[in-house]
């Protein structure tokens, strides 16, 4: 037995009795694997919390984000990461700010710029800071305008460039940016034209800059400052159809997702000879419902819900259907609130791929979900496995299928409705026994000897199982 991770999964058992909390706390180190895991537990009390943070103050950041601890039971100058985690939380004390300012380890300071609602001084101090780090976090995050300006005229491209991405930063410092106002006359050690290259790219994807200050750049020399402008929500018309005649397929593809783009670009697409143009193309939220059709027959579009299909009115949920292409039945079968009625058909469709995407839809029935094992077996087993309201007879079913199906007992094992057969069944597969050795339907019996497995993964989620006889919780106790 690999007593560490068997650790790690009691002290994230949800079935683990207060007492034998205390008693991990009592002998928890920093170098403990379990710590974090004790940390995380949904059940901690106050005291716990507080017993567990003074025998391991490393755990302190955890517990910060967990919003177990105030500031009340930090000092800054003992436990300062606890302190940055509180301050990143908005939580902390304005002073700590100011004390960790000036800490004689960069990172910390670098993790203090990128919290929000600093103190004016306290930025001011970072943005002048040695380590050009320090500013570029600083330059990332921040929301003041003054810090901004002041950001847009350092020295280190670094910083500039992480200025540009920021969407807080005033339009006219986007502009200044983009056009590299305000840099060096002769060029320093870190400026050069590549850097130059990266802050104007920045700037470009960037919503925030204005558009006046970018459309000039649809027919730049450089492809990522041309790609750049593809995915713009303010993008032109005349600049879209620009960008729908590049040479690189990936900016058109970009473009095709763009949900500013017109229906006259939209169909001007539709016909691009790049099969993942017009891919991205079906995948835009606006692109008309004729057109996807079009393309669920002439292009491979996955199984993903396009958003157009998400949004479609019942009319149109109807007509799609209705329709005489399986793959456009197949993608609206991915829609998990479609009526009982269509549902239904669905659910009856010849196609393997339309039934395994109306598979997982709650409220298909026993009857349902059977016949679609019956009809085709091994290519729907795995989805069927998923539905949420299988029932544990089927479940068990579904493992005695032959040929057996991996990803059939993963889902299985996963199930909320799996039952002690079933999961027992899982247990013989390596890529689901790890699941079912968590599952809190499993015997017993049957968990106390995964124990003992010699998979770290499978002994340390028997561990976690709320299965687990109390019993031999305590036994296991160090």
């Amino acid at each position: 037995m690999n007593h560490a991770d068997v650790l790690c999964g009691l002290a994230a058992n949800t079935a683990l009795p207060a007492e034998l909390v205390d008693r991990l706390i009592a002998v928890a180190a920093a170098d403990a694997d379990f710590v974090d895991d004790l940390a995380c537990r949904a059940d901690l009390s106050r005291a716990q919390t507080l017993a567990l943070f003074a025998r391991v103050p490393e755990t302190g950041v955890l517990l910060a984000r967990e919003g177990r601890l105030t500031a009340a039971d930090v000092d800054p100058a003992a436990q300062p990461d606890t302190a940055l985690a509180l301050l990143d939380e908005g939580r902390g004390e304005p002073e700590w700010a100011r004390f960790l300012a000036a800490d004689p380890w960069a990172a910390r300071r670098e993790r203090l710029a990128a919290c929000a609602g600093l103190p004016p001084d306290v930025a001011e101090t970072l943005a002048a800071d040695p380590d050009p780090r320090v500013a570029a976090e600083l330059a990332l995050w921040t929301t003041a305008p003054e810090v901004a300006t002041r950001l847009a005229e350092h020295p280190h491209a670094d910083v500039r460039r992480a200025l540009a991405w920021n969407e807080a930063v005033p339009p006219a410092v986007l502009a200044a940016l983009v056009g590299g106002e305000g840099l060096p006359d002769e060029p320093g050690d870190d400026f050069h034209e590549s850097t130059a290259h990266d802050v104007c790219h920045a700037a470009l994807r960037n919503p925030a800059t204005p558009t006046e200050a970018v459309v000039l750049f649809a027919t730049h020399p450089s492809t990522m400052l041309r790609w750049a402008l593809a995915t713009r929500p303010d993008l032109p018309p005349e600049v879209g159809r620009r960008l729908a005649t590049d040479p690189v397929p990936g900016i058109r593809a970009d473009l095709a997702e763009n949900p500013a783009i017109d229906e006259a670009l939209m169909r001007a697409l539709a016909d691009d000879e790049d099969p993942d143009v017009r891919r991205h193309l079906a995948h835009n939220p606006y692109v008309p419902l004729d057109l996807l059709t079009r393309l669920a027959a002439t292009t491979k579009l996955g199984a993903a819900l396009p958003p157009r299909i998400a949004t479609a009115s019942t009319a149109e949920v109807e007509e799609l259907a209705r329709s005489t292409e399986p793959t456009v039945r197949m993608l609206l079968a991915a829609r998990r609130d479609l009526p009982a009625g269509i549902r239904d058909a669905l659910a009856a469709d010849p196609d393997a791929k339309v039934l395994k995407s109306i598979a997982p839809h709650p409220g298909l029935s026993e009857g349902q979900l059977r016949a679609m094992v019956e009809g085709h077996g091994a290519r729907v087993l795995a989805k069927v496995a998923t539905n949420p309201d299988a029932s544990g007879e089927l479940l068990e079913a579904l493992t005695r299928h032959r040929p057996p199906v991996q990803k059939a007992f993963r889902e299985v094992a996963r199930h909320p409705r799996a039952t002690p057969q079933a999961l027992l069944a899982c247990l013989a597969v390596t890529d689901a026994r790890s699941m079912a050795a968590g599952h809190p339907a499993l015997p017993p019996t049957a968990v106390v000897e995964l124990l003992a497995h010699e998979d770290c993964q499978v002994a340390r989620a028997a561990a976690g199982n709320p299965a687990l006889p109390r019993a031999v919780m305590a036994e296991l106790m160090p």
